[in-house]
């Protein structure tokens, strides 16, 4: 069975992207860890709006890792590929999970507010990580939505960057 690991920045006010999508803010900090927690992961798991930004932004950034993309606006199957990595596209969780359990994928990169948000709310979600950078932005794409109930997370880990970022690892209840 695969399980869904998330790795995100966010602002000190708990966005994940400006209105518009807004990275700027945030590629300046380093991204302490990101490098082990990529070799932890065996695919990729994006929403479309994360697919869109990163496929124009750097398409190359994934490393040849397969790219799976949740979305209910672009056709099903395989895509042309983004940079060296294999893309294909899932309606909904469900044909998510089956298509990454097939293919034999351990650990899948849960990126993007949405898809992140939903796979939390389906009890899905066996960790994140997150790095709260010290800015405010006011508003945009919030780390997190409405949940159907209060979801109990255990803080794992916490570390203060050289940068005054602050990283939180913690473990979350998912479904058996």
């Amino acid at each position: 069975m695969t399980t869904f690991h998330a790795f995100l920045g966010c602002s000190l006010d708990g966005f994940i992207a400006g209105p518009a999508g807004e990275l700027d803010w945030l590629t300046v900090f380093e991204n302490t860890g990101y490098d082990a927690f990529f070799e932890s992961v065996d695919a990729m798991a994006m929403g479309r709006s994360s697919y869109d930004t990163m496929r124009d932004m750097a398409p190359d950034y994934y490393r040849g890792m397969p790219i799976h993309v949740l979305s209910a606006t672009l056709p099903a199957g395989v895509q042309p590929n983004m940079g060296d990595s294999a893309v294909t596209v899932h309606p909904d969780i469900p044909s998510l999970r089956a298509a990454l359990t097939k293919a034999g994928v351990k650990r899948a990169y849960a990126d993007g507010g949405r898809t992140v948000q939903s796979l939390l709310a389906a009890g899905l979600l066996s960790d994140i990580t997150v790095t709260r950078v010290p800015v405010l932005i006011g508003s945009g794409i919030p780390l997190f939505g409405l949940l159907p109930n209060p979801v109990q997370a255990e803080l794992v880990a916490s570390i203060t960057t050289s940068q005054g970022a602050v990283q939180s690892v913690y473990r979350l209840p998912t479904e058996s």
